[in-house]
């Protein structure tokens, strides 16, 4: 019987190639992630224990420590940090009552940057990148093609697209298609 605390996550894209000159994509790498929900009440306690400010507005982001805060509902946020941390076991240590759920790996991070970035983004999702009304640190649970994704924006020219392990290769697949187009 093999001991499932040490199985080691194999990225679905360890070989995967694609970007362009003008939109870069690389897997970023493994990570934590945690999927919290909890009622307004407990965010100032969850807060405290995880290390991070959960964000209370939508498309709001928050960071600390290496550890960033997603908002995507008025009670859920998708907690993402260095791998190895116990976002779950930090949560129950907060005392209130929440839901928090490893979702470490469920998801893959692709790292789409360089100033043709909102384009690629873009061949395939209906999120408005606009600077107005996508501006850094903005986050929102989306659609890219045919899936669901997370969109995060981490800098100016440089987005954090979170998806399910089972769509990692279509994503990428399509977001190479948007990065060619980004160049032309």
């Amino acid at each position: 019987m093999s001991d499932a605390s040490m199985a080691m996550r194999k990225s679905p894209l360890s070989h995967a190639q694609g970007g362009s000159g003008t939109a870069r994509l690389t897997i970023a790498p493994a990570a934590a992630r945690a999927s919290i929900r909890a009622l307004p009440d407990a965010i100032g306690a969850l807060s405290a224990a995880l290390g991070v400010t959960l964000p209370e507005r939508p498309k709001a982001s928050a960071s600390a420590n290496d550890r960033h805060a997603l908002w995507l509902g008025p009670d859920e946020w998708l907690l993402i940090g260095p791998d190895g941390t116990d976002f779950v076991g930090l949560a129950r240590d907060s005392g209130v009552l929440h839901s928090a759920t490893d979702v470490s790996h469920r998801n893959i991070g692709i790292i789409v940057s360089g100033p043709g970035a909102a384009t690629a983004i873009s061949s395939a999702c209906p999120q408005d990148l606009s600077p107005s009304v996508f501006p850094v640190g903005a986050c929102s649970r989306t659609v890219f093609g045919k899936m669901e994704i997370v969109l995060y924006r981490t800098d100016d020219d440089t987005y954090r697209v979170e998806c399910w392990r089972s769509f990692a290769e279509y994503c990428f697949g399509m977001l190479s298609e948007g990065a060619a187009d980004a160049d032309l």
